[in-house]
């Protein structure tokens, strides 16, 4: 991969690529744009407990494995912690957490001992919320909160899979799911017609075959008083829409219900790669229509005229495949042409440790060429990869420096900015990497260092689409000098960050002009351009300069 990003930086100093940025446009203020969002992503069940009293539903047990078992995380702490100002301070545009649909009420024993479903992809019923998670209500009164904080609300989704069986946890009709073969990933049928694991049943997304409701669901929902609401929906839903009432669109009506009723803004989906492609599309255009109808009904509440978004987990792409993903030689799909705006891009992690401008020359050339009008969503850290960049956090402020400024959109992990630890004495697999919340630490002045570090990232890139979707340009090689410049519709922005800076003056490069004041927002000292140089009495370190909105 660094040979490739090397040979690519010859490329561009050979052909030109790299435009020269616009000296004298004006500055406009940033409009968000999807392409430059930092998005935190959090589980819910390990972030904030905001309400004790549902931390024990369905007579679930705190018997797991070490960080196995609910640990009392609901959506009312993740709102406290909006409402708080935790994610306006770190420059947040928008919140990622795990389903909060019900989940299986019992666990599994992997080998690992019990597991219960408290990461939320195991689930049962796709028309509740887990009562550990909280309520309907709680799901409301969070997403409004977020959008009257600027916020968005990405909600996670699983179409690949239910939960896994168990004794209290009834199996889905054989009309709906497999349970075999296991997966061989040795191309896409071997990656998609199968399951993943041992006991987690695939849903039939290739199929057509109407079916009728597990009886289980029957059962559930007239016990709560609400079969006949939620049998005339169906029947509304697929008159209007004409599609057969085949599995994917049972759960397809039931997701879009979400994004209809409370405005949601986008989905992140996940096992992307583990059902055929063309169900995104169906996916997508049906939660366009919901988010829609929900601005026609909602339109106080409307922050402002983006499209439904819609990011894929396509396990192990890389910005480096351009649109493609490649099962294996042979074999690859282009998951942006079927409803994806981005994909969880699986090489930052490794890129974190690399030289910076091999880094940000790649990542901008491919995002403003072979994935123009796309983005990638990177990260270092997240619930599931096993070999995150600086898994003892001895690089905190170096990963929230290349994370933050590295072209593309960003992905916090709870706890990137506060060195929430990725070990755990005692626990297994990926456990190690769910522990909880660190708001304890907040107490030592080290971390609040470090979590003022990734603020100050933050706003600046929050303040500046040029961060993220911009076009790059090395302006000087020591002190390491860089230029980001974005021109759209709407839009203007110019930016140049130095990176260990000695204190000496920083030569603009035609980026800002004779007489422009400028703020270094690492220190939030401003500064006048003169003789195409700026100075700041602060000036040692990083410097992230731009134009205040």
């Amino acid at each position: 991969m660094y040979k490739l990003l090397i040979v690519l930086l010859i490329a561009l100093a050979v052909t030109g690529c790299s435009e020269k940025p616009t000296a004298n446009s004006e500055n406009k203020p940033s409009a968000f744009k999807w392409e430059n969002a930092t998005v935190y992503f959090l589980l819910t069940d390990r972030f904030y407990n905001g309400n004790p009293e549902n931390d024990i539903s369905y007579d679930r047990k705190p018997d797991g494995a070490l960080l196995r078992s609910f640990m009392g995380g609901d959506l009312q702490g993740i709102r406290m912690k909006i409402e708080e100002g935790y994610f306006d301070d770190l420059g947040v545009d928008a919140i990622w957490f795990n389903p909060p649909v019900e989940q299986i009420h019992s666990y599994v024993d992997e080998g690992t001992g019990k597991t219960y479903g408290y990461h939320g992809y195991w689930a049962r019923d796709w028309t509740a919320i887990d009562p550990n998670f909280g309520t309907m209500e709680d799901l409301k009164d969070l997403v409004r909160v977020a959008h009257e904080h600027g916020i968005r609300i990405l909600m996670d989704v699983v179409v690949n899979h239910t939960g896994p069986v168990t004794p209290e946890d009834s199996q889905w009709p054989d009309d709906w799911v497999r349970t075999t073969p296991q997966c061989t990933y040795r191309d896409a049928a071997s990656t998609i017609a199968c399951t993943l694991v041992e006991n987690l049943p695939d849903l039939r997304t290739d199929s057509d075959e109407e079916v009728e409701l597990p009886d289980f669901l029957i059962e559930k929902w007239t016990e709560e008083g609400r079969l006949e609401q939620e049998l005339a929906e169906l029947d509304v839903f697929f008159e209007r829409t004409g599609y057969p009432r085949a599995p994917r669109f049972y759960v397809m009506k039931w997701l879009t219900d979400y994004v209809r009723e409370m405005g949601i803004d986008g989905y992140r989906v996940d096992t992307a790669k583990h059902t055929e492609a063309s169900i995104w599309a169906d996916l997508y255009k049906l939660a366009s229509e919901a988010f829609r109808d929900w601005k026609s009904a909602s339109p106080a509440e409307v922050l402002d005229d983006q499209d439904f978004f819609m990011m894929g987990e396509v396990y192990g792409y890389s910005i480096q495949n351009g649109q493609n993903y490649f099962y294996n030689a042979e074999d690859s799909v282009n998951f942006f042409r079927n409803g994806f705006k981005s994909l969880i891009n699986f090489s930052m992690k490794e890129d974190a440790g690399r030289q910076p401008e091999a880094v940000f020359s790649y990542y901008a050339h491919q995002l403003n060429t072979s994935l123009k009008g796309y983005s990638v969503l990177n990260y270092v850290s997240s619930h599931d990869d096993g070999g995150p960049f600086d898994r003892e956090r001895t690089k905190t402020y170096l990963a929230g420096t290349m994370l933050m400024l590295t072209p593309g959109q960003a992905q916090i992990y709870y706890g990137d900015e506060t060195a929430r630890p990725l070990l755990a004495e005692g626990a297994a697999g990926d456990a190690n990497l769910r522990t909880m919340m660190n708001w304890g630490d907040l107490n030592d002045q080290e971390t609040q260092d470090l979590l003022s570090h990734w603020q100050k990232l933050g706003k600046f890139r929050q303040e500046h689409v040029a961060i993220g979707a911009g076009k790059h340009q090395l302006l000087k090689d020591t002190p390491y000098t860089f230029s980001r410049t974005y021109s759209g519709a709407d839009t203007s922005d110019r930016v140049i960050v130095v990176m260990d800076n000695d204190g000496g003056a920083v030569t603009t490069g035609g980026i800002f002009t004779d007489g422009e004041v400028v703020t270094n927002y690492y220190t939030g000292e401003t500064s006048e351009v003169s003789n195409g140089e700026v100075s700041f009495e602060m000036g040692k370190g990083l410097l992230l300069i731009g134009k205040r909105p």
